[in-house]
């Protein structure tokens, strides 16, 4: 899992969930330079995350290949003991997609709730169980792509 300790290769798998896109359009998309992306899409097709489709030509007639997420990654759920690398690239994710999104599109909810061991356990359980259900509904063509973060932590 080392391969996802990286707020870049996570938005790369993001980026490649529904359309396959070449190192040049990743690249493009997260603002950075092709050397530094292509580092990363390595990394991301040895470790299994990400496929290479067949090869294509590109506008001036270069041979492109486009990578699709394998959708290995896609239920990420990790506690800061187990792996503080991850949990800290999730964050930082999430914080640079939010920072792209214009935020009249934003939808945001805070609570704090005080429940027991026992009501936490079950929180967490049903919340798991619904992001499951959605998250296991077939890819509907030309349906909006929506992405989620949740986390919870101590509300003192």
């Amino acid at each position: 899992m080392e391969a996802l300790g990286s707020a870049v290769r996570l938005r790369i798998i993001r980026l490649t969930h529904q359309r396959p896109l070449t190192n040049k359009e990743i690249a493009e998309r997260l603002d950075k330079d092709p050397a530094t992306t292509l580092h990363h899409v390595r990394k991301l097709v040895t470790a299994g995350f990400l496929e290479p489709q067949p090869a294509r030509r590109g506008n001036r007639g270069a041979k492109e290949i486009p990578y699709l997420s394998t959708g290995l990654s896609w239920r990420l759920r990790y506690q800061n003991e187990e792996r503080v690398d991850l949990v800290e690239a999730m964050l930082q994710a999430y914080l640079a997609e939010v920072a792209g999104t214009n935020l009249g599109e934003l939808n945001q909810a805070r609570l704090v709730v005080q429940v027991d061991a026992a009501g936490r356990t079950e929180f967490v359980e049903r919340l798991g169980a619904l992001l499951d259900e959605f998250g296991d509904r077939p890819l509907e063509p030309g349906a909006e792509r929506t992405a989620i973060y949740v986390a919870w932590y101590p509300g003192e």
